[in-house]
């Protein structure tokens, strides 16, 4: 089976780059048009699948526009969700989607961000219209668009790419051989690019001298750790040392050196695909299994959020201490570029740098 996948998986990423290529020469030689909206749109999007951290960086544009009393809006797929079409995750005061029905990311979002409304939609051109349609009376100063820079339907007004600064990148491929999910080449297309997941801003090195062929600027972050949050089981009182992982996302090791991070040894782990279910049955026996041994479960934030949508789920693991462990977006450098571009979206015309 392994060889036929190494057989197959080339001419599929070759067929997948071509349709890429060609949806996105529609959009350049203007046959296929972006649709402008009435409000800006500020679009946060990468160009590898999964694990470049963009939904953790929508949060930080949504807090910093917050902070200057500017109503946001945030627009995404919500992937993974099991509902279609445009839908009302949360009026900015309710949220009456899970993490099913809403998706985990887009969930999580909803509940950290009280105040700012959050849709999703497979064609984020319905998705605006339903903003425009809910929010008459009151609409948001901005949308801030997630994972959006492949959705070229909805014209944005600032285009912002996240790149792993810890994954390969210029020695990918494409999608399914690879993760590109375009060649890097149409990074020329970006506003601003994002070097996320470093520990300094020396880190960048090599990466930042071969990005700047595009002539973007640059912003440089890094992913900072909370303090383990305890939501289902006996309460230790007391943060966790010797931890069972579990994960269901895209950089699973990433979430290793984050509970080493934050002082935490992971003895037995549990890895699921990004997005994916987490089977009752396996929960109920890695719970058995931390309670035997004496430890706790500790899982990221968006799994968390995907846990809630399942009420099952928490109580199945409730036999042992279970955390979720909080991170958000820190600017290490080019945090003066940000503002000012986040500032200049708000106007009418496209972001120039």
């Amino acid at each position: 089976m392994h060889k036929l996948t190494h057989i197959l998986l080339p001419p599929a990423a070759i067929l997948y780059g071509s349709v890429v290529r060609l949806r996105n020469l529609l959009f350049d030689l203007g046959i296929r048009r972006s649709v402008e909206a009435a409000i800006p749109v500020v679009s946060v999007g990468n160009i590898t699948a999964g694990g470049a951290g963009k939904t953790p960086f929508v949060e930080l544009i949504v807090k910093h526009y917050a902070e200057r009393g500017v109503r946001t809006a945030i627009l995404s797929r919500g992937y993974g969700r099991t509902t279609g079409g445009a839908r009302l995750v949360s009026d900015g005061g309710t949220v009456f989607l899970g993490s099913r029905e809403g998706g985990d990311e887009t969930v999580m979002l909803a509940h950290k961000n009280p105040g700012t409304p959050v849709v999703v939609a497979e064609k984020r051109t319905e998705g605006m219209k339903l903003i425009g349609e809910r929010f008459r009376e009151n609409p948001p100063d901005v949308v801030v668009l997630d994972d959006g820079f492949q959705h070229r339907r909805l014209h944005r007004n600032l285009d912002i790419v996240v790149i792993n600064a810890a994954a390969p990148l210029f020695n990918d491929r494409m999608l399914p051989a690879g993760r590109l999910r375009e060649p890097i080449r149409n990074l020329r297309r970006a506003d601003l690019l994002v070097l996320g997941k470093l520990d300094r801003a020396e880190e960048a090195g090599t990466l930042e001298k071969r990005l700047a062929v595009f002539g973007k600027p640059l912003l440089k972050t890094s992913m900072k750790t909370g303090k383990p949050v305890h939501f289902a089981g006996p309460d230790p009182g007391k943060p966790p040392e010797k931890v069972i992982a579990l994960a269901g996302i895209g950089e699973p090791e990433q979430f290793v050196r984050s509970l080493q991070r934050a002082g935490m040894e992971t003895v037995s782990r549990a890895f699921y695909a990004d997005h994916a279910e987490f089977p009752s049955g396996d929960l109920q026996r890695l719970a058995e299994e931390a309670a035997g041994k004496g430890l706790p479960i500790v899982t990221t934030e968006k799994d968390y959020f995907r846990l809630l949508g399942n009420p099952e789920l928490p109580e199945l693991l409730s036999r042992a201490p279970c955390h979720y462990l909080p991170v958000e977006t820190v600017v290490l450098e080019g945090g003066e570029i940000l503002e000012r571009m986040l500032e200049k979206a708000l106007l009418p015309g496209r972001v120039t740098p």
